[in-house]
């Protein structure tokens, strides 16, 4: 069968090959109110996504050949996108033992994570490094100090101050990547660091990388499209003014994301990653839940955000957005200068709010 690519895109469909998600939660099994791995894969479908990865963190967690066994039998039977199982890297994601590492990637695990919690314990933590090394499969780590974070709810900044939320500070994040950073060349293991949000994170990972470290990292489309103003009712994304942007309701437990949204110069700090390379993925961490565990009150309301749906639309909205901005801005080096000394004719304003 013929295929003409031209005529879809004249109708304006995009035409790409299929996207692979590196962080997806299916939430099967236990939590099948909020997503199962049918839905999952019909959604992930929808937004593009033929290939998506499930982490572990289901009740019980992804951590024996058995269930994983199970639960790839199950993808198979499903239409939609392809799914891939990530295992946990401890029993029961608890940190407190391995599980059978090995025998899980013999199973068909394409990675190991504890997603949902960091592995806490360093000497734990080198091991599982070792293990995977062994097994010839990556680790993704989800980076965060608890004690720093401790119950915080939302970034830590002006932004909590005002609205009297207990915030997860962005030293929270930072002084796990370096942990996590410090013990992968220890080991000599492959290391992805997942859902990076911070200026510091990324500036860490871009010097490991220098260094000749074997780390990759990610980033989300809500981490590159939001900020914690969101959490205050701001509607405008990174690339919006917030003069024009629409206002919504303050304390919305659907911006309740971890790690937590973040200021403007995270989120300029994560393009700027994408742009040299030191980010080398963006993933959707689609963690959708039920509504009784979203329409709460946004202190006792559950992290997480649906993604997969979603994610296109918000990266080529700030993709759109830098490319016009960059265009605007070799115009105006490439605009004569007025009679005056040393003055130059104002840069025009570009208008991104179709974007």
């Amino acid at each position: 069968m013929s295929f003409d690519r031209r005529a879809f895109e004249a109708k304006g469909y995009l035409v790409v090959p299929g996207f692979v998600d590196l962080h997806t939660h299916l939430r099967e099994p236990g939590f099948e109110e909020s997503e199962t791995i049918e839905t999952g894969c019909r959604a992930a479908l929808r937004g593009g996504f033929t290939t998506i990865c499930a982490m572990p963190n289901t009740e019980p967690a992804v951590d024996s050949p058995g269930l994983l066994k199970e639960l790839i039998g199950r993808g198979h039977g499903v239409e939609g996108a392809r799914v891939l199982f990530v295992a946990a890297i401890t029993r029961g994601r608890k940190g407190r033992e391995l599980a059978d590492m090995v025998e899980l990637a013999q199973a068909g695990a394409v990675a190991f994570s504890d997603d949902g919690s960091p592995v806490e314990d360093a000497r734990l933590f080198r091991s599982a490094l070792e293990y995977a090394r062994a097994s010839g499969l990556p680790i993704i780590e989800h980076a965060q100090d608890l004690a720093l974070s401790a119950k915080g709810v939302m970034h830590e900044g002006s932004v909590s101050a005002r609205l009297g939320l207990p915030g997860m500070p962005a030293a929270a994040e930072e002084a796990a990547v370096g942990r996590d950073l410090a013990l992968a060349r220890l080991a000599g293991a492959r290391l992805h660091l997942t859902h990076l949000s911070t200026a510091g994170s990324v500036e860490l990972v871009r010097r490991a990388k220098a260094d000749g470290a074997t780390v990759t990292c990610d980033v989300t489309p809500h981490h590159l499209a939001m900020t914690d103003e969101w959490v205050a009712g701001s509607r405008a994304f990174a690339w919006d003014g917030e003069d024009r942007a629409p206002r919504g309701v303050p304390y919305d437990s659907s911006t309740k994301v971890n790690p937590p949204l973040r200021t403007f110069a995270d989120v300029r700090a994560l393009w700027t990653g994408l742009e040299d390379r030191t980010v080398d993925a963006i993933a959707t961490d689609h963690a959708p839940h039920s509504s009784v565990k979203k329409d709460v009150e946004f202190d006792q309301a559950a992290f997480g955000i649906s993604g997969l749906e979603s994610a296109l639309a918000l990266v080529l909205g700030g993709v759109g957005d830098r490319r016009a901005h960059d265009r605007a801005r070799a115009r105006s080096r490439d605009r004569p200068t007025q009679g005056r000394l040393g003055r130059h004719r104002p840069r025009r304003r570009v208008d991104t709010s179709s974007r």
